[in-house]
């Protein structure tokens, strides 16, 4: 009779690996090799194109972009305190939409249809004009002054909450009815159901499409700049008028990507984790 050596599937399995591990390194050799050449081949279609010199100084300028950089800093400031304050917000008004459109009950009714036409109204309606018209719109309809910053933030926190409601909606629709039973099993009221069962599953499964959102809203907050509030865009609007050239904006564009990576990077991972535990079967 055979017997069975556990050291040949040890040794199989220690072949896989090693295979696996070499096709990956010439995966990493390969993508970097290429990225190099298609750098090179961008960078030298661009030096010997004939406007690149005009180009390179209106938009590339070293000198400008140094000297832009601690103005466009400040205003970056202001933009991070209006992310800050409006994350918050479409946090808050973002999952009473959603909580609304899910809602269940006959008394809801009325609100889950307000809250059906707001999401479906304010995705379709452009951030640009959602900020003219609170931003111009609001201050035509009281006496005292309102800040744009201040204007600028409910603009987004309105517009974005449309788009995160959806967002959360598909999350709570995804938990599976079971489990809100098993809580009201256990003697848990709807409040404390939804609080403690339904919102954390919901959110481990739309976090990549919650982050992606939050990406977008870093870009957004600069269009407050149309208001007058003076954040990075305006600042560098400002020394452009003054240079007339547009190298600020690059820096403002630096400084917003700067600010994102993280994010970006932070999301993928996440996704990556999220896609691994699914395909051993775990639970998202």
């Amino acid at each position: 009779m055979a017997t069975f050596d556990p050291s040949t599937v040890s040794t199989v399995e220690f072949e896989r690996e090693k295979y696996r591990k070499s096709e990956g390194l010439k995966s990493v050799i390969t993508s970097i090799v290429s990225a190099i050449v298609l750098i090179a081949v961008i960078a030298t279609s661009l030096h010997y194109s004939p406007g690149w010199e005009r180009v390179k100084f209106t938009f590339f300028n070293w000198e400008y972009f140094v000297k832009s950089l601690p103005v466009v800093g400040q205003g970056l400031l202001l933009n991070i305190q209006v992310l800050f304050f409006a994350v918050i917000g479409v946090a808050v008004f973002g999952t009473l939409l959603a909580l609304l459109r899910t809602s269940r009950s006959a008394v809801m009714l009325p609100l889950r249809w307000i809250a059906a036409f707001y999401t479906t109204v304010m995705r379709g309606i452009p951030m640009l004009v959602v900020l003219y018209l609170i931003g111009f719109g609001v201050p035509g309809l009281v006496t005292t002054r309102i800040s744009p910053t201040v204007l600028g933030t409910v603009a987004v926190v309105l517009s974005y909450s449309a788009y995160i409601a959806e967002v959360l909606r598909a999350g709570f629709n995804d938990v599976h009815p079971s489990q809100r039973a098993a809580a009201r099993s256990l003697g848990l009221t709807n409040l404390q159901t939804i609080r403690m069962v339904v919102i954390p599953q919901a959110l481990r499964k739309v976090a990549p499409a919650l982050m992606n959102d939050f990406i977008s809203m870093q870009k957004d907050v600069g269009l407050i700049s149309t208001l007058g509030a003076v954040d990075a865009i305006r600042s560098a609007q400002i020394m452009q008028a003054q240079t007339y050239n547009f190298t600020p904006y690059i820096a403002a564009s630096v400084c917003f990507i700067c600010m994102s990576v993280p994010f970006i990077l932070l999301n993928d991972w996440y996704a990556a984790r999220l896609r691994k535990r699914e395909l051993n079967g775990g639970i998202v």
